[in-house]
């Protein structure tokens, strides 16, 4: 693994604003497709940092794409300002509309959402195909960031040369290759989280825009184009007469 990347100051504010512009775009696209998932092996997952703190997975959000080439782990934190209490539900809940904020930037492949922390602090886990693209999103994500969090509280690492499962499942060895070690790092897990590689479990596909498909008339059970089931010519009913009233 290269030398862990230290944060740079967030993107200017036109070139951020354009790839937000093309991120958008390109999730509909992803989304029209079908190729944005939510697997649920990861979920309820806890994770202790080396800091300290404690926080669990509630979400996570894959991209059907082709093998990672470059992969790079990527770390981002943040405190949201005014919300505390119920509203980090809240919150929890609202997050899914941010989706289009990351999921269509270059070389994107997955991210785990943690809840906060003891401090109030946000966490990001993704992994990227190429750390100059992680760090390119997450520099860009800071100008979105700044508007909702407390000043000072945005950070992040990007890790290149390894996968998100092998820096979970072996954070010593990733302490000592980054020279990490004894450094209360706050984006690095105190201990190893997954003992082997996590299965694939389904989860939700996000649903795109539905496409009708023509209506195929004929025998009942009939499967259109969109694969439903399409009512045939309803069969005649006998009646049976019953007795005549006086």
């Amino acid at each position: 693994m290269d030398n862990i990347v230290i944060e740079k100051p967030p993107a200017a504010v036109w070139p951020a604003a354009k790839s937000l512009a093309t991120c958008a775009v390109t999730t509909a696209v992803l989304l029209a497709q079908r190729r944005i998932h939510l697997p649920r092996a990861m979920t309820g997952r806890r994770i202790r940092f080396a800091d300290g703190t404690t926080a669990s997975v509630y979400r996570e959000t894959v991209v059907d794409r082709g093998p990672t080439g470059d992969p790079a782990v990527l770390v981002v934190c943040f405190r949201l300002v005014l919300v505390r209490g119920r509203g980090h539900a809240l919150f929890r809940l609202e997050s899914i509309l941010n989706t289009p904020l990351f999921v269509g930037f270059p070389g994107y492949v997955s991210k785990l959402w943690m809840t906060h922390d003891s401090r109030g602090t946000y966490r990001g886990i993704y992994e990227w195909d190429g750390p100059a693209l992680a760090e390119n999103y997450a520099r860009t994500l800071w100008r979105v960031l700044a508007l909702v969090c407390v000043r000072g509280s945005i950070h992040y690492r990007v890790l290149p040369g390894i996968r998100r499962d092998d820096f979970l499942r072996n954070p010593d060895a990733v302490a000592e290759a980054v020279g990490a070690a004894g450094d209360r790092a706050w984006w690095l897990p105190a201990q190893p989280v997954l003992s082997e590689a996590v299965p694939a479990v389904p989860g939700p596909t996000v649903p795109g825009p539905t496409v009708p498909g023509p209506t195929v008339p004929g025998a009942t059970g009939a499967t259109g184009a969109t694969g439903a089931t399409e009512p045939g010519p309803a069969a005649p009913q006998q009646t049976t007469p019953g007795p005549a009233r006086t």
